[in-house]
């Protein structure tokens, strides 16, 4: 760890290093609940665990709005009211037995099943949210993620926004493993039928213990293949949540992938780490290669870390560690909380390698695991000296390989690691605050996908040496990364998806409502990418910041529609001379001014007018690329000639237009070929009369008829029901039965202009 001062650390910061505060604040209507309050997910979503519901913030580059406050939108997911008890045993058995341990003349016995918060019913319920979990992108039907929540009362819900600000509980794992259990006879993993009964409290606390959740995470997404009845092999996509329950046990269950239903989800595979007293849990997951490896990192209550093997012999190419991995085995009473690993390449040894950091009380952890040809080594320490207040939030910004930590006092620490040999050493950097969050506690922190914002959620401090009598709970954001340097990451993105770029994206869009213009910088290197590559990505990019440009330009209102226009008469008694030459005065002055009012007005018309052009002309390319794609699509998968839900004829007399295409005339000569001069005109639901190719956005019939057409497959969308773009971009039809598989395959792509999920 840094502890000398360097040449220029006295050097006071310039504005750009100092974090920003964003609007807007989010009040919170209830105090936060949970020990890690607060998750990002990968789709832009910030979950915060309180006493009454799960709050979800949803952070949205919005391209039709011109304010520069953060667009938020807010939706939350209640804690269930009705109460909730885990099953154990027969009824009648179980009343017996709390009546007789909780009347027990034994003092030892009676305090230890009263001090008992999950068994003890005398401690009444318990009412809030105690910890969430995202899921990668990609799990649920819109492509986004899953969340999964374990309430108070250990009650463990997958749920999925299956409408757009619309939560569905989608299965209770906490249900499905009581059966299970029960089914079992609550028995352990080798299925012996427990000898004792529900009268002896270890067994009663045994079978309490083997069905608590404390905590849960999910795993990377995989593939294996699937054997289908005809012995044909399909590739299916899954991914694993790990529930860490109160006796040590990890209960995996295999999620496939979309999941829709709680149908999709199965028992995986009971794992017994074998700590007592378990507080935290984590994936590691190690590739090199084609060669992968993974395990669960769990941490106790009392200071040992080790990683639990997992084993999937259906991944291809998965290794599955023998035995356990000690990275920490000494029992000094501190608890182990906020793990967080994350895979990298050592710059020095140029293999994969993975830094596992975790917080124990004021100190923070850190292993290295190396795998090399003569085998796994382990590299560990602690980092001292940081706070003088226990870490309550810990989070990893894995894109610059970056550690952010808090602890209540509300002061952010920047931990960056630099790799050596066999050891790494940790940079220390306050994270400079804003005025207005001095002197308040934080309860957690959060970072986003991209390490653009950072989200805390903090309560007033001390005032006037009295603590508050009323604790307002807010949520704030602070960027992490300025503009500039947004910009730079968005043009060398490698997943080439803007919305999983969404938080920088907003950095950008912040700086070209500020600024009202694009910077010169990022045009140019913008414009010499284009000509360099011409990717779908990067005119993507270049739509969204001419869209933006374009509400900058608008002219703003001044006043209500509703309200009438009030013109006021001033009346002035001068001379006569006076008056005349008052009178000339005025007149030049107000030709002059409409003068200069109208050359304003008429270079703003002209701005906009270019910036539109801009606009319709990269839609046109986006949706002329689009076209072509689709009719390879439609090429390669139709032998004969038949009537598909995609317009053909009509997409290639689209394309026709433009005499320069080349690529589009041989696309086009070898699909009328096939066609056989057939072509299958589409009609009106209403009328029956032909729907024209004549827009590719919407279609209208000689009678009137409107219908908007789907971005993905150009057909014109005549049900009631559809998805919608995230950004109110576009539409897209719903996939039919009827509907061969690779025009569903076809119907699960993003938004066409900002890559943004159709929900």
């Amino acid at each position: 760890m840094k502890t000398e001062p360097e040449d220029g650390d006295g050097v006071l910061p310039t504005p750009w290093d100092v974090p920003v505060k964003r609007d807007p604040v989010v009040p919170l209507l209830s105090p936060v609940s949970g020990l890690q309050p607060l998750r990002w997910s990968a789709d832009h979503r910030l979950a915060v665990c309180t006493s009454s519901s799960l709050s979800v913030i949803e952070l949205l580059c919005d391209v039709h709005s011109s304010r520069q406050d953060l667009i938020l939108h807010r939706t939350s997911i209640p804690v269930p009211t009705e109460t909730h008890r885990l099953q154990v045993g027969p009824s009648d058995e179980l009343l017996l037995a709390i009546k007789k341990f909780s009347l027990d003349p034994d003092p030892s016995v009676r305090q230890d099943f009263l001090a008992d918060t999950v068994i003890s019913p005398s401690v009444g319920e318990h009412k809030g949210m105690k910890y969430a979990s995202w899921s990668p992108l990609g799990c649920d039907f819109s492509g986004r993620c899953l969340l999964a929540c374990l309430t108070l009362d250990n009650r463990l819900t997958i749920h999925s926004s299956h409408g757009h600000l619309e939560w569905k509980m989608l299965v209770n794992l906490t249900e499905n493993y009581s059966e299970r259990l029960k089914e079992r006879g609550y028995a352990k993993k080798d299925n012996k039928p427990p000898e004792a009964n529900l009268l002896d409290l270890a067994e009663l606390q045994r079978r309490f213990r083997m069905q608590t959740p404390l905590r849960m995470e999910w795993s990377s997404i995989y593939s294996i293949k699937k054997v289908q009845p005809d012995n044909s092999c399909v590739d299916e996509e899954m991914v694993l949540l790990a529930v860490l329950m109160e006796n040590g046990d990890l209960v995996l269950w295999k999620f496939v992938l979309p999941f829709v239903d709680g149908d999709d989800v199965v028992f995986y595979d009971l794992i017994e780490s074998g700590v007592s007293r378990p507080s935290d849990l984590a994936w590691w997951e190690y590739e090199n290669g084609n060669q992968r490896m993974g395990g669960l990192i769990v941490g106790s209550e009392v200071g040992p870390i080790k990683i639990m093997p997992v084993s999937l012999s259906k991944v291809k190419g998965y290794f599955t560690i023998r035995h356990p991995i000690i990275l920490w085995k000494e029992c000094d009473e501190i608890a182990v909380e906020n793990i967080r690993c994350f895979p990298l390449i050592h710059p020095i040894h140029k293999t994969s390698c993975s830094l596992i950091v975790a917080s124990r009380g004021c100190y923070v952890f850190w292993c290295l695991l190396m795998i090399s040809p003569a085998g796994l080594n382990v590299h560990n320490s602690h980092i001292t000296g940081l706070h003088s207040l226990p870490v309550v939030s810990l989070v990893v910004s894995q894109h610059e390989v970056a550690v952010y930590m808090c602890s209540m006092d509300g002061w952010i620490k920047k931990l960056t690691p630099t790799f050596t040999e066999s050891s790494v050493i940790f940079k220390v950097e306050d994270l400079f605050q804003p005025e207005t969050l001095t002197g308040r506690w934080t309860h957690g922190i959060a970072v986003s996908h991209n390490g653009a914002y950072v989200a805390l959620v903090s309560t007033p401090g001390i005032v006037g040496s009295f603590h508050p009598i009323n604790k307002n709970y807010q949520v704030h954001f602070l960027t992490l990364k300025t503009p500039e340097t947004a910009a730079s990451l968005l043009l060398k993105s490698p997943e080439q998806n803007l919305y999983k770029m969404a938080d920088l994206l907003d950095l950008v869009r912040w700086q070209v409502l500020k600024t009202k213009r694009v910077p010169s910088s990022l045009q140019e290197e913008l414009d010499r990418k284009v000509q360099e590559a011409d990717s779908p990505y990067l005119w993507r990019v270049k739509l969204f910041l001419a869209r933006i440009l374009h509400q900058t330009l608008q002219v703003p209102r001044t006043e209500s529609k509703w309200k009438p226009r009030r013109t006021e008469l001033k009346m002035f008694v001068q001379d006569e001379e006076e008056e005349e030459v008052g009178k000339g005065k005025d007149k030049d002055a107000a030709e002059r001014q409409e003068g200069e009012a109208g050359a304003v007005k008429e270079k703003g018309e002209d701005s906009r007018t270019e910036v539109q052009t801009l606009i319709n002309a990269a839609e046109t390319h986006l949706m002329r690329e689009h076209m072509k794609k689709v009719l390879g699509v439609v090429y390669l998968n139709t032998w004969v000639p038949q009537n598909i839900c995609i317009p053909t004829c009509g997409l290639m007399d689209y394309l026709s237009r433009d005499p320069n295409d080349r690529d589009s005339e041989v696309l086009i000569g070898h699909i009328r070929k096939k066609m056989n001069k057939q072509t299958f005109p589409e009609r009106c639901s209403l009328c029956q009369a032909l729907l024209p190719f004549t827009d590719c956005k919407q279609a209208i019939c000689e009678n009137g008829h409107m219908w908007l057409r789907c971005v993905l497959s150009y057909r014109a969308c005549q049900t009631l029901t559809f998805r919608r773009c995230l950004l109110q971009d576009c539409i897209a039809r719903l996939p039919e039965p009827e509907d061969p598989e690779w025009i569903k395959k076809l119907l699960k792509a993003p938004c066409l202009l900002c890559d943004s999920p159709l929900i």
